[in-house]
């Protein structure tokens, strides 16, 4: 089933999930509606075995958000529940703690469209999804159905028209910007070097490998990540040994290629590589404080900040150019990583130096035709706390 006609400029989406004996059997239901006359498009109504609420409501927003993507690819959307932690998770108003709810988090947001709104409602205005939900625990129901199909649908009389005082407005995406290509960027695992403090940059240093330590932070990353085997392109990773090998532990989890873009390598660091930075300040303290008062001084007399600028975003050109519209996961470095923070909040380059970054963490940033960019996420570990909603 596959939408036709030019479709409505904006839609809602009611979703609801429940679980009998949390956990127990479990289902969700979603329906998308029309913004402007409330006529329903389509709905989902699907157990999904044994779960917990929360579980159950986020895979409705899920199978909403896919709804929408199906059957109104062009509209924006506002996501209407009764779960609260749903829709504040998502409006990146509340940190995401539990295991099982960040990979569902982060399918959701990669299927939200820049500008996608969440508003609570209380439970007698979300009746439709409820029904919907326990239709498909009943055994009723299971799957989608779309407007003139032969299921079961909600009579005329149960359609509860928009209430007069409705003071929530959805917001607009950017014109034209609905299609995004996201960036998932991982940094490696910890290598000794990485213990140690000590600078390690591309491939003209000693090039250390990930440790034990490294490689099951990567596992756990690629674990946490897996949902998005089935929907991301590729993995793209610095050809630098520790983010190859960084890669191929995601790529065997995703089951996806990787192919390398050189423009994602770290920094050269020239003859400061395998040194800490109190070796560095001892034999050159004159040099350590140029470099951290410009970005464009040299590391040990290999690269800037600013030369790596340059060569992070035309390897960004590079990928946004071939996988245009779709996910792919980047296995890459501290340096490349904030330098694409900094290039899409539009921050000065000097801001790297405000930032920092955890090994094995999980950054994503969308990229939309019109050339804007949203920082999605930042700094995401496995186990620890994500900031947003992705």
């Amino acid at each position: 089933m596959t939408a036709s006609g030019a479709g409505p400029a904006a839609v809602l989406i009611e979703a609801d999930g429940g679980s009998r004996g949390n956990p127990g059997p479990a289902g969700y239901g979603a329906v998308l509606k029309d913004a402007a006359t409330g006529r329903v498009i389509a709905e989902d109504g699907t157990p999904i075995g044994v779960a917990t609420n929360n579980v159950a409501e986020y895979n409705g927003l899920i199978a909403g958000l896919r709804l929408a993507a199906e059957f109104a690819p062009e509209a924006d959307i506002e996501v209407r529940m009764d779960s609260k932690l749903v829709v504040e998770q998502m409006s990146g108003r509340w940190k995401i703690k539990h295991p099982d709810m960040k990979p569902l988090a982060m399918e959701a947001n990669r299927l939200a469209p820049f500008g996608t709104v969440y508003t609570w409602v209380p439970r007698e205005r979300n009746k439709h999804a409820d029904r919907l939900a326990n239709e498909a625990l009943d055994g009723v129901r299971n799957g989608v159905t779309a407007a003139g199909d032969s299921a079961p649908s909600e009579p005329e009389s149960l359609v509860e028209p928009e209430p007069a005082d409705q003071t929530s407005t959805p917001s607009r995406g950017w014109s034209g910007a609905r299609t995004a290509t996201t960036l998932v960027l991982v940094r490696h695992g910890v290598t000794a070097h990485t213990l140690d403090k000590r600078f390690s940059g591309g491939l003209t240093g000693a090039n250390p490998g990930l440790s034990e330590e490294g490689r099951a932070q990567m596992r756990a990353t690629a674990e946490w990540l897996s949902p998005l085997g089935e929907h991301a392109a590729a993995v793209v990773a610095s050809p630098v040994r520790r983010t190859r090998e960084s890669a191929d532990l995601l790529a065997a989890r995703l089951d996806l290629d990787v192919v390398e873009e050189a423009g994602f390598a770290e920094m050269d660091f020239g003859s400061w590589e395998g040194l800490t930075f109190p070796e560095v300040q001892a034999r050159d303290p004159e040099a350590m404080r140029r470099w951290f008062s410009s970005v464009d001084e040299p590391a040990g007399g290999g690269e800037s900040f600013r030369a790596v600028q340059r060569r992070v975003l035309r390897g960004l050109g590079t990928v946004l150019g071939k996988y245009a519209g779709q996910t792919v996961v980047v296995a890459t470095h501290v340096t490349p990583i904030k330098t694409l923070v900094a290039d899409a909040m539009g921050a000065p380059l000097d801001s790297l130096f405000a930032m920092e970054l955890s090994p094995a963490s999980v950054t994503v940033v969308s990229y939309y035709a019109d050339d804007r960019s949203s920082l999605r996420l930042f700094n995401a570990v496995p186990t620890g706390e994500t900031i947003g909603g992705w």
